[in-house]
């Protein structure tokens, strides 16, 4: 963990960078994250946070740098306040590209309405990949969605780990405010691709995960707290073989951001979306970024409504972390028709080129 990254971390060395995640402190200061290094994902990966402190007009270099020694990735970020306002920044470790483990990881700050926040020390969760937000339930508990990848060890290593029993899109949870975590169930959806699965809970308590596919989006829906789970089918969300961010706003409605490409296959077109009926019907459609090249939203509410979604554009050639602000009637309309929206508002651009 390095609070003080150097010139070996500027964007001018920097030639892949995406997957990113965003937060907001209670006094509007923006944290966002994502990770880069090398020339695409590999054992040279590590995670970079940057901060705004002026409602994301301008941003920090990195303020904080995840880096483990030696042939250890870090990657697959999320950031996430707890209900006390407490600042969450996770990541997956890995030897090499995937060693059939991985290792979910986590530093917290009680400081992130501040520039410089002091962090905690790195503390090791469970195995797994944990890479979209936590889930607070009704009666205070926290899903985690970690997955463990279907994929044996990519290469013939020595730190090579075979957990069968492991593998799908699991959910953690903790009781204790995140002082601990357990296996709670497990979710298993035909075709997944690297899960990326994330936790909604319904407003009849049920738990509805939404899992990445090979064809777009499977679902698998739990009555009991999440520890049992039905078999895994597709859902009724057409999208493409992608991540997709969705989550409870304030108003009790449900936020989709997905891409809507004509050709079924291309990630482009990314578009918000709303649901008022706990995801049966999705109304509206606010068109953020019709590029070919975006992909991987993730996202956070202020208190006055405004919706905030980080995205990446071209990972290994804009190499471009950009942002759109916006509010639940901007979706509806389909247009811009408040006075929040934002597009396109660049966060961070990576200028590293092969030698």
């Amino acid at each position: 963990m390095n609070t003080d990254p150097g010139e070996e971390y500027a964007d001018k060395t920097r030639l892949f960078q995406g997957i990113p995640g965003m937060e907001r402190s209670a006094n509007g200061r923006l944290w966002a994250l994502w990770y880069a290094g090398g020339t695409g994902e590999g054992e040279l990966n590590y995670v970079t946070l940057v901060t705004s402190g002026d409602d994301g007009k301008t941003w920090s270099g990195p303020k904080l740098v995840i880096d483990p020694p030696g042939p250890v990735r870090a990657y697959d970020p999320a950031i996430w306040h707890d209900p006390s306002g407490r600042l969450w920044v996770f990541w997956a470790q890995s030897y090499r590209w995937w060693d059939g483990r991985s290792g979910v990881w986590a530093i917290t700050t009680d400081e992130s309405d501040q520039d410089n926040p002091k962090w905690s020390e790195p503390r090791r969760l469970c195995n797994g990949i944990m890479m979209n937000k936590p889930t607070v339930l009704s009666n205070g508990d926290w899903l985690l969605p970690v997955a463990v990848w279907k994929q044996n060890a990519k290469d013939s290593i020595e730190h090579r780990f075979d957990l069968p029993e492991e593998r799908g899109g699991n959910i953690f949870i903790s009781k204790d405010q995140g002082k601990s975590f357990q296996l709670l169930g497990q979710t298993d959806v035909p075709h997944r691709t690297f899960d990326e699965h994330m936790i909604v809970e319904r407003k009849d308590k049920s738990l509805w995960t939404l899992v990445r596919t090979s064809y777009g989006i499977g679902e698998s829906i739990s009555t009991d707290g999440g520890k049992t789970w039905s078999a895994g089918k597709e859902s009724s969300i057409p999208h493409i073989n992608a991540r997709f961010f969705i989550r409870r706003l304030n108003s009790g409605n449900l936020l989709l951001v997905k891409h809507n490409p004509q050709d079924g296959k291309t990630r482009s077109d990314l578009t918000a979306y709303l649901s008022a009926d706990e995801g049966k019907t999705w109304q509206g459609g606010l068109l953020l970024d019709e590029r070919p090249g975006v992909s991987y939203p993730d996202g956070v509410q202020s208190a006055d409504g405004t919706i905030y979604i980080i995205y990446d554009y071209a990972r290994t050639r804009d190499k471009k972390i950009l942002m759109s602000t916006f509010t639940e009637a901007d979706i509806l309309a389909g247009k811009p028709v408040s006075e929040n929206v934002r597009q396109r508002v660049l966060i961070n651009q990576a200028t590293g080129q092969k030698k």
